[in-house]
């Protein structure tokens, strides 16, 4: 076995926090549907695909280590919120926390000096800067729009159409 039994455990629950992610991204989306923004819609149910990306990443990574797989139980999502800058805050907020959940985990991956693990992991550290930089704008953007959420729908629409909307990342795997 290459990964330890609690680094294994940790990596699990992990994998509960990105599919965790997932939902509540997917729950984003539908509120977005419901107040007919398709844009935003689309940006978060693409979010909740790449999440499901990194529970696979990090499953696989616990059975190809030797360890045991053992997912937590995944709590149900938020489904309605006050505002389009809510709904983009609580996913920032989820983005800062899965980020110091993934520096915890590289943190004991050198605690317990597993130099797979770390290496590993260097991509999800990579990935977290990425995420959270993208929510920051998303929620400037947003707050910048003020009421006229059509901006925002337009701001997306762009993105997208320039390769910056993070769809190809979730196509590639990346």
């Amino acid at each position: 076995m290459l990964i330890s039994e609690n680094l294994a455990k940790t990596f699990s629950t992990q994998i509960g926090n990105e599919f965790g992610a997932s939902i509540q991204y997917v729950m984003l989306a539908s509120y977005f549907e419901r107040e007919a923004l398709p844009q935003l819609a689309t940006r978060f149910y693409t979010q909740a695909a790449e999440e499901d990306m990194h529970a696979m990443k990090l499953a696989r990574y616990v059975n190809e280590a030797g360890g045991l797989l053992q997912i937590p139980a995944i709590p149900a999502g938020k489904a309605d919120f006050a505002s389009t800058e809510e709904a983009v805050q609580l996913a920032l907020d989820w983005e800062l926390t899965v980020t110091k959940q993934i520096n915890d985990l590289v943190g004991l991956a050198i605690k317990e000096s597993d130099h797979l693990a770390q290496i590993f992991l260097q991509w999800f550290v990579s990935e977290q800067l990425e995420e959270v930089t993208g929510m920051e704008m998303l929620l400037r953007t947003v707050k910048r729009a003020g009421g006229n959420l059509l901006l925002v729908e337009d701001f997306l629409a762009r993105q997208s159409k320039s390769g910056k909307g993070g769809a190809e990342r979730a196509e590639s795997g990346a």
